[in-house]
């Protein structure tokens, strides 16, 4: 299957990678009114304090990005498909039992299985991707994930909205409902695509960690903590640019929402296009590289309001351009992650490394808010600087950690010929010969 068979589409080619974005798009209807409204259903109609709800999800990430790598590794041994769709129906589950929830006793055990469930599924599906997609296609079909699910944010957002507008816990529970019936039938997608065929790694027994290699694998550990620092741009747009903008600029409150729809907008047109051109680790390197440039630009850009004295229409355009540097950056930072999140990960064990991978994603949802609001809104220009350069040195970085990668040896050092490029031992033996 070719990408560039539907270059412009949000969906890709007819066969399992639609099949995988439909799955996404349905799901993703279901989170994005979720995202919206679970906030006050938790303080409203369960009746938690903002401190029970903050460290009760964090508590439930925490677990959830540790679940994900056993998780994975149950997806490698026992068949990607069906671990999938199990994920997927013990998350619809989940949130089905936060309609009955009215106590942070209940709380927190629920919003922990709830994070597991939704980490696993993430492990599973990356494993299933692995199994139903050449490799050369894997970055294209998950630019496609990434455009779909956007959309379907957008969809449940407005979704979520509407009980927003009732306000009513009718209308709240409404909204659990819907994102409970999106997870089963994202599983039910998910169980209609074929199986992949087993791998001689997977199937085979595995010494030492209990089987999870990825735990001894160094290199692609830098590789997830570099990717896991430029993931920071997460809680950025939700979360401490909002509060910059508010407390700290004269541009209006509705340019928060102006560049929320932006960002949206840029990924379901553009982040397509912008994968097409990422095909090997070479190119990966450098587009995550020109990614922490990008993201260093869009901070220095988005510093500016704040300092420089100057009319409203001046703001916004300033914030406009830093958005448009940042949802660049972004995309290109996707595109390349992806390409060597799979290149550097074993044939028959994608599953538990890109669990391992995907812990990046909980980790900066953790940290970030925290990290962020205290680099920007309590240090300013500077703050904004610094963090543009950890951006940048990221991004820089990942060169040197993907050389390391590509010619580590140990557990994982066989991923290099099993994903079809010489390996260590091959290269050694072809410059002897």
């Amino acid at each position: 299957m070719s990408l560039r068979s539907f270059p412009g589409s949000l969906l890709p080619a007819p066969g399992p990678a639609r099949g995988l974005a439909l799955a996404q798009l349905v799901n993703s209807v279901g989170d994005g009114a979720f995202y919206v409204c679970s906030a006050l259903y938790f303080s409203r109609v369960v009746g938690l304090t903002g401190t029970q709800i903050g460290l009760g999800l964090t508590v439930a990430w925490a677990v959830g990005a540790v679940a994900g790598v056993p998780l994975g590794h149950l997806a490698d041994r026992r068949g990607a498909r069906s671990t999938a769709v199990l994920l997927a129906g013990a998350t619809a589950l989940s949130v089905a039992a936060l309609l009955f929830v009215r106590s942070y006793a209940w709380f927190l055990p629920v919003a922990c299985a709830y994070a597991v469930a939704q980490c696993g599924l993430a492990a599973a599906r990356q494993s299933l991707l692995a199994g139903l997609v050449e490799r050369e296609a894997r970055t294209g079909v998950l630019a496609h994930l990434q455009s779909t699910g956007n959309a379907g944010l957008a969809v449940g957002a407005a979704v979520g909205a509407v009980a927003l507008y009732a306000g009513t816990p009718a209308a709240y529970l409404t909204v659990l409902g819907v994102d409970a019936a999106a997870f089963a039938g994202c599983g039910l997608l998910l169980w209609r695509l074929p199986a992949p065929a087993p791998s001689p790694v997977a199937v085979a027994p595995s010494a030492g960690a209990g089987g999870l290699a990825v735990l001894r694998d160094r290199p692609y550990a830098l590789v997830t903590f570099l990717t896991m620092v430029m993931l920071l741009r997460m809680p950025l747009i939700s979360l401490a640019l909002p509060l910059w903008i508010v407390e700290r600029t004269a541009a209006p409150g509705w340019t928060v929402s102006a560049l929320l729809v932006l960002n949206t907008g840029a990924v379901m047109l553009f982040q397509v296009r912008t994968a097409a051109a990422v095909t090997g680790l070479a190119g990966a390197v450098r587009t995550v590289r020109t990614g922490g440039a990008l993201m260093l630009a869009a901070c220095a850009v988005f510093a500016l309001p704040g300092v420089v004295p100057g009319p409203v229409r001046g703001a916004v355009a300033a914030l406009l351009v830093g958005a448009v540097l940042l949802v660049w950056g972004e995309m290109r930072q996707s595109a390349g992650a992806w390409q060597i999140a799979f290149d550097l990960a074993p044939a028959g064990r994608q599953g538990q490394y890109q669990g391992f991978f995907g812990t990046g994603v909980p980790v900066a949802r953790m940290l970030g808010p925290v990290l962020l609001t205290t680099l920007v809104l309590g240090g300013g220009v500077l703050g904004w600087l610094v963090l543009g350069a950890l951006f940048l040195v990221a991004g820089v970085a990942m060169g040197p950690a993907v050389r390391w990668a590509e010619g580590r040896g140990g557990p994982a050092g066989e991923c290099s010929a099993i994903n079809g490029e010489p390996g260590r031992t091959e290269r050694a033996a072809a410059r002897l010969t």
